[in-house]
């Protein structure tokens, strides 16, 4: 019998743990002790309660993806968008062209800071308009177009960002 996700072991090595995930050959377990483990599914092993598998069982996996994409549509919670190392620490000078005036210092960390927060705001405002029940079609590609502009309009700042899945993405060239 295969053990469904639930399901209550006992492993001579790792302890007490439930069944998080399982495939053809292994079992994920969350061990009390230990965290996550992976253990084959004919490996020897006490079950304290056995629950059957379901054939549309949802892995830890599967619903902490779905969460995670719930929490970041409806809501302002954004994900870590991390700095470039190089950057870290520094900061950004702005001096004007008129030599009688005040240059101005402003760290990076908190200049980069406001740059994702613009994005993260750019994005939550296409995912109204993308899922707006008011706007026609044509007024949603309308506003996906300027929404593109302005990722466009903001490529210039990808060279902070570590992450370049993070970055700002406009249409290209054509």
């Amino acid at each position: 019998m295969i053990l469904g996700i639930g399901s209550r072991i006992k492993h001579e090595k790792f302890g007490l743990g439930v069944v998080t995930n399982v495939s053809a050959k292994m079992y994920w377990v969350t061990f009390v002790e230990n965290g996550l483990e992976t253990i084959e599914i004919d490996e020897d092993f006490e079950v304290i309660e056995a629950v059957e598998d379901e054939v549309d069982t949802v892995s830890f996996y599967e619903v902490e993806s779905i969460f995670k994409k719930l929490l970041h549509k409806y809501s302002d919670i954004s994900e870590v968008v991390p700095l470039a190392d190089k950057w870290k620490g520094g900061t950004l000078s702005i001096n004007p062209s008129d030599s009688s005036l005040q240059s101005k210092e402003i760290p990076i960390d908190s200049f980069f800071h406001k740059i994702v927060m613009v994005r993260d705001r750019v994005r939550v405002m296409e995912q109204k308009i993308n899922s707006s029940k008011t706007l026609d079609d044509q007024d949603k590609i309308d506003l996906q177009q300027y929404i593109t502009r302005i990722y466009g309009s903001l490529t210039t700042f990808n060279v902070l960002f570590k992450n370049s899945d993070q970055n700002f993405k406009g249409a290209g060239k054509k």
